[in-house]
């Protein structure tokens, strides 16, 4: 049940002038916030919005036109403790923010939404609970269950605090330095691969792609296959490796603006589990996912027609045990997904979206 505070909390707070989101959030929980920053935007028409997250959300979110300033806080995998970086919290002082939003109960960003100074602060609780949280963030809303998309579940919290949120919209827009940039590098028909993932336990096997590659440019050869990773060795040796198998272009170290132009211009995005996925489905893209079984595994599967996942159960995943694929380098259940089985749930996937996405249909969903 909510709490009767909680659903006063937009009555209590249209008037607020300077609004901050504190989301820490790296590319994919990014994007599933962006529904939720145009919501708050509509509610709060007259309000300055910005955003407090990790260097590439913030990159990510400059995308969106209703963000007014996305500010960064230093986050990465070796980041120091939110107490460090003082400087970071008094620039958020000096800011004067009537309201904060907090939609994932994490210890840092509550911590972050109280020192922010705002007079009135709103959030979920987060997995742990503590006896201080409610203090930092006196409107706290009990955590939204869990089997909703992500971003589905940030405006469900929203509509919980009052807020009206009638449509939940992507709102993206590519600067034209960018997208004159991405016609220049694919002038032509393109689709995009992202080989990689946070870990190799949720990517496809590298002779699977290269596999995939042949079946696609057995048909349509003069496909452009086109594949982008991180500046991480590992990921670019895999797209390395990949393109001498397969003449495909290779980016790496992409500005997410240039990385969102270059999605804009293909036709349709395969790819492992990350956040790449969740940008080219934002930006309208079809999209084809691959996936292993696992808890929770339907928040982050992009929804619609136009979007398809080939998933592999996983007996490792659901029991917690990965020694068997650790000690060979690769996800078993991954390796079992043949690249035919992609390829199909491709051409399913752009004869859906065909008439009304792009202009050159991919010539595997005219064969049925």
């Amino acid at each position: 049940m909510v709490p009767s505070n909680i659903q006063s909390i937009f009555e209590r707070t249209r008037g607020a002038k300077k609004i901050l989101v504190v989301d820490l959030g790296f590319l994919g929980d990014s994007i599933h916030l962006i529904p939720a920053l145009v919501a708050i935007k509509q509610n709060y028409p007259g309000a300055v919005l910005d955003v407090l997250s990790a260097p590439v959300g913030a990159e990510v979110l400059k995308l969106c036109p209703e963000v007014d300033a996305p500010r960064v806080f230093p986050l990465s995998e070796k980041s120091p403790a939110w107490w460090r970086h003082w400087s970071v919290i008094r620039s958020l002082r000096r800011e004067k923010y009537d309201l904060t939003f907090n939609f994932s109960g994490a210890d840092r960003t509550l911590f972050l939404s109280f020192l922010s100074g705002a007079r009135w602060r709103v959030g979920q609780e987060g997995a742990r609970k503590h006896f201080w949280s409610s203090i930092l963030v006196p409107d706290l809303l009990p955590r939204i269950d869990s089997g909703l998309p992500v971003f589905r579940q940030k405006c469900e919290f929203l509509r919980r605090c009052g807020l009206s949120v009638v449509e939940e919209k992507f709102s993206l827009k590519v600067g034209g330095d960018a997208r004159q940039w991405a016609i220049e590098k694919l002038p032509g028909p393109a689709l995009h691969l992202s080989l990689s993932a946070s870990t190799f336990m949720k990517e496809w096997p590298l002779e699977r792609w290269i596999e995939f590659a042949g079946l696609v440019r057995a048909v349509h050869p003069q496909l452009q296959l086109v594949t982008t990773s991180s500046l991480k060795p590992r990921e670019i040796e895999r797209a390395e490796k990949f393109c001498d198998q397969t003449g495909a272009l290779r980016f790496s170290g992409l500005s997410i603006q240039n990385l969102a132009a270059l999605l804009s211009r293909c036709q349709a995005h395969v790819g492992a589990d990350s956040g790449v996925l969740h940008l080219a489905s934002a930006l309208g893209r079809p999209t084809v996912a691959i996936f292993r079984q696992y808890s929770g595994l339907r928040e982050w599967l992009p929804e619609g027609a136009g979007n398809a996942a080939v998933i592999a159960p996983c007996s490792c995943c659901n029991q917690g045990r990965f020694e068997t694929c650790e000690k060979a380098g690769v996800a078993r259940c991954l390796e079992s997904i043949s690249a035919v089985g992609v390829v199909e749930a491709l051409a399913k996937v752009l004869k859906l979206r065909r008439g009304s996405t792009f202009s050159q249909p991919f010539p595997h969903a005219e064969r049925e």
